[in-house]
């Protein structure tokens, strides 16, 4: 594990945080998620304090999905060994509601949720909250603004923990509030505890050809 305190969040950035997502000189109309799924176009737009944010809709490569599924079994093994009642993992871009008034709308590409919020409005088409972890698996497209965004995104509205997975470099960064960025390669094991107490995983069962 090795202290990357260059990317540690900066406090700086949440007390500015709006004015960091998209400027307000114009005073754009703030949209609810409701509003944003019945306008026109597909599924390629997130919504940042109630703008609407553009996002590529790259096809996932094979790379992309193994890693994915791989994640997703290591900690639904690891769900399943925790007392009830359990969180839940999900997956494949799950919408979130990070937050309202302004409304905060993402896609996220796997995410562990309490129990309590799994069960929290269940008609809704979004989980209704925050997730514990978030993990962004990096694709071709992504730049680094948009990545470091997302984290201090993320942060900024309660997750506690942020993975950001970079196949090329077989990496996993992990990102808290409280702490500086650690990063994890090789046959390094990650954890996260206390947020996910006891789990562990080797990163060469991971990212093994």
């Amino acid at each position: 594990m090795v202290p990357l305190s260059n990317l540690n969040p900066r406090a700086e950035f949440f007390s500015s945080y709006p004015g960091n997502i998209m400027s307000t000189a114009t005073h754009p109309q703030l949209l609810t998620l409701e509003e944003l799924d019945a306008l026109p176009g597909g599924n390629d737009r997130d919504l940042i304090r109630g703008e609407i944010r553009k996002r590529d809709m790259t096809r996932r490569n094979r790379l992309h999905s193994r890693i994915e599924s791989d994640l997703v079994l290591h900690l639904g093994i690891w769900v399943r060994t925790q007392l009830a009642p359990r969180g839940q993992i999900v997956s494949g871009e799950a919408g979130f509601r990070l937050q309202r008034d302004p409304e905060t709308g993402v896609g996220i590409d796997i995410a562990y949720i309490s129990a309590e919020l799994a069960v929290h409005e269940p008609s809704s088409p979004y989980f209704e909250g925050v997730p514990i972890l978030a993990v962004e698996i990096l694709s071709p497209s992504d730049t680094q603004e948009e990545i470091d965004e997302k984290i201090e995104l993320y942060l900024a509205c309660g997750v506690q923990v942020v993975w950001i997975v970079n196949p090329r470099l077989e990496t996993i960064t992990v990102f808290r509030a409280d702490a500086a960025p650690s990063l994890y390669s090789g046959s390094q094991v990650l954890d996260s505890d206390p947020h996910l107490p006891q789990f562990r995983l080797m990163l060469s069962d991971i990212f093994s050809s």
